[in-house]
């Protein structure tokens, strides 16, 4: 049974499922839906739970509060959401940078999508809504990466490479490494 499949990754396509990665991640939210409704355990996405909080966007909050706002808002989101739901959870790829949150992590299934910079930029494009990546997308990505991609791999219990792979090989790789116990070493 799944308690939890929390997930994460690069910088966010606009939609994400049940892993987390960066905002790149082939259609994220779909993505771990699909794959929440494959294992028949219930989805949630970090994102949404904040907007939803909030009362407006994620880009809304960057502007009118600023990241640290943000990324406070989240921590106690994603506390709150590995307390008190049982399924996929979806986090954003900033989410994890919080030494709180990765201790909240410890002991949860955690599946990162990573993501190769090629496919990172073609899968955001110019993309406004997404205020870390306003300016150089290329570079701005890349660094993302360079600077986020270690802590990704130092939460990870599972890794599922995205890079050139349709949502549904990525949805039935993230499927099948659910199902089986997690491995704690040779990721």
């Amino acid at each position: 049974s799944v308690r939890h499949a929390a997930t994460f990754g690069a910088p966010r396509a606009p939609e994400q499922a049940a892993s987390g990665s960066m905002q790149a991640t082939p259609r994220p939210t779909v993505l771990r839906r699909q794959q929440a409704r494959q294992l028949g355990v219930d989805f949630l996405d970090s994102d949404a739970e904040i907007e939803s909080a909030a009362g407006m966007s994620i880009s809304d909050i960057f502007v009118t509060e600023g990241e640290a706002a943000f990324r406070e808002r989240e921590a106690s989101v994603v506390a709150q959401c590995l307390a008190e739901h049982s399924g996929v959870l979806s986090l954003g790829g900033g989410a994890v940078l919080r030494e709180e949150t990765r201790r909240a992590l410890e002991g949860h299934r955690v599946v990162w999508l990573k993501v190769s910079l090629s496919d990172a930029a073609s899968r955001v494009g110019m993309n406004t809504a997404r205020p870390l990546l306003l300016g150089n997308v290329r570079g701005t990505l890349g660094k993302m990466l360079e600077q986020r991609n270690p802590v990704y791999e130092s939460v990870a219990t599972d890794i599922v490479d995205t890079s050139g792979r349709s949502q549904r090989q990525v949805i039935d790789a993230v499927v099948q490494l659910v199902r089986e116990p997690v491995r704690e070493e040779g990721r």
